[in-house]
């Protein structure tokens, strides 16, 4: 929901970094690999119980997310490189509920099964319809520089990051976090399966 927003102001700063790291020869794929590491550094640092460090490295995973597709724009965007993007969020997504399972199994194990399940939902359903968009050629009007036709929801990216980072502040509330996230995901499953069925008949 707040995806359009928050990439339009981040656009500026994003793209002065990108150019950098084009001039200096960094590829999109290096970079969609390093923020990939680093957000499972994340995950480890929270299963560690270091939640400070564990949201420091999830915000900069973010980071490379952002600019790996702004220097791949730059220069040569490919479909090698979108799927390997979607793929590593996806596990990135789902690395940080199963690190807070880790970190004290007895309170958060339920809630990140819970919220792991809208994960597989909204996730499903975003690529199941990505997938049915491109054998139609249909492209998306909201998120036209995306390489996968971008079916948004009540729960995109910027909703998930702050929620991680609610969890990595108030660790001892993630069952809070987890469950009313998982709800808002269902929301966004809903509207994502009523968004498909219409606009594939």
């Amino acid at each position: 929901m707040l995806d359009r927003v928050a990439l339009r102001l981040l656009a500026p700063p994003i793209g002065a970094l990108a150019r950098g790291l084009v001039g200096a020869g960094v590829g999109a794929n290096t970079i969609t690999w390093a923020g990939f590491a680093i957000g499972l550094a994340g995950a480890l640092a929270i299963a560690l119980q270091a939640y400070g460090v564990g949201l420091a490295l999830v915000l900069l995973s973010r980071l490379c997310d952002g600019l790996d597709g702004a220097v791949a724009r730059l220069t040569t965007p490919s479909d090698r490189g979108a799927f390997l993007d979607i793929t590593l969020d996806f596990l990135f997504y789902a690395s940080i509920p199963l690190a807070f399972a880790v970190a004290d199994p007895v309170a958060n194990a339920l809630p990140a099964a819970c919220l792991l399940a809208a994960f597989i939902g909204t996730g499903s359903s975003f690529l199941a319809f990505s997938t049915l968009a491109a054998q139609r050629g249909l492209q998306s009007t909201a998120y036209p520089r995306k390489g996968l036709y971008y079916l948004g929801g009540l729960t995109e990216a910027t909703e998930t990051l702050a929620c991680f980072a609610l969890m990595c502040l108030f660790p001892a509330q993630f069952a809070l976090w987890a469950l009313g996230f998982a709800a808002l995901c269902g929301l966004t499953i809903v509207t994502r399966l009523w968004a498909g069925w219409r606009m594939l008949k």
